[in-house]
């Protein structure tokens, strides 16, 4: 950054040490961590018998094999979408009533997990079930590194519990699906042909009040090539929520090209698998036991309050272990 003509080309001048902000802040935190664990050592050397300082080295411990653990996460989310902000959208899958209150529920779940890791949310577009919970919703995710730590939740979630919808009190299971691309770059384009587009227009939806919008302002597009639907409605303006909606779906339609160009979820929207039994990434059991289990990891948790509170680190942390380790 020193030396003569660096910053001549201001806009490469400053990529070039956001880039090395960047590496700093991947690599500073492991060497100050290497440093400390050395210290712990000469002091346990130091120590000896001494039970006092035994119990306050086995406290450091556990605090420096917390910090290990969230370097080690930092350091599998190493591609350059990881860092971006998120679309995140969820629908109710098979099941009427109870799949539209599942859905709901998860996103009571997601909300929790948003508000821990301090990220905020913007609400593009949120269809209520017909008697309870919600059909579809799209949101915008935004903080550090959303993308990288919600890939993991991409696909059909299970419930399995006795329905608060049943007067006999019947056991009943139901789906809901989970998508999330990373927001799109302002520098990357993606050409979209008008002619590849069906737009509808109608009017928002709301909980009632001065707030409903009397006008057909929300919008709903349609990508024929690729059956992708996208629609907004958070927006008074029929302009906003288009333009809305077609960065939404460039955003889409980029993560679909690079997912076919690394061969990776080929079917995730054409021939996209149904929201229903034999699909799911994860099953969330609350009778005739507890338990969620996510099965591509394998990894199983008793603690179901826990889970719908929003602790679904476990989870995230396992999967992205498992891609590192296959290579994904």
């Amino acid at each position: 950054m020193a030396r003569p003509g660096f910053w001549d080309h201001r806009e490469w001048a400053q990529e070039r040490v956001q880039e090395l902000k960047e590496i700093r802040d991947l690599v500073d935190p492991w060497a100050t961590l290497e440093k400390e664990i050395a210290d712990l050592e000469e002091l346990a050397v130091l120590a000896g018998e001494d039970e006092g300082m035994a119990a306050e080295i086995e406290r450091e411990i556990g605090k420096l094999a917390a910090r290990l653990d969230r370097l080690e996460l930092g350091a599998m989310l190493s591609r350059p979408e990881d860092k971006n902000n998120a679309y995140f959208s969820l629908q109710s899958g098979a099941g009427g009533t109870e799949s539209c209150d599942w859905a709901e529920m998860l996103w009571r779940m997601y909300s929790h997990w948003f508000e821990e890791k301090g990220y905020s949310v913007e609400v593009f577009s949120l269809t209520s079930g017909e008697e309870a919970g919600l059909k579809s919703l799209l949101a915008l995710v935004k903080g550090p590194w959303v993308f990288g730590y919600l890939k993991s939740e991409r696909g059909v979630h299970r419930l399995v519990r006795i329905s608060p919808f049943d007067s006999n009190q019947r056991r009943h299971t139901s789906f809901a699906s989970v998508d999330v691309v990373p927001e799109l770059d302002e520098k990357v384009e993606i050409e979209i042909e008008e002619k590849d587009l069906r737009i509808d227009t109608y009017r928002s939806s709301g909980a009632g009040g001065q707030h409903v919008n009397v006008t057909d302002s929300a919008v709903r597009i349609t990508h024929l090539p690729t059956g992708i639907v996208v629609q907004c409605q958070n927006e008074r303006s029929q302009y906003k929520n288009r333009s809305q909606a077609m960065k939404v779906l460039k955003s889409r339609l980029h993560q679909l090209e690079q997912e076919e160009k690394e061969k990776e979820l080929a079917e995730h929207y054409d021939g996209q698998k149904k929201i229903e039994w034999g699909s799911q990434i994860r099953s969330y059991v609350f009778q005739p036991y507890t338990m969620v289990k996510d099965h591509r990891t394998g990894l199983t948790v008793g603690d179901i309050k826990g889970v719908m509170d929003g602790e679904i680190d476990p989870f995230i942390l396992e999967y992205l272990r498992t891609s590192v380790g296959s290579g994904q």
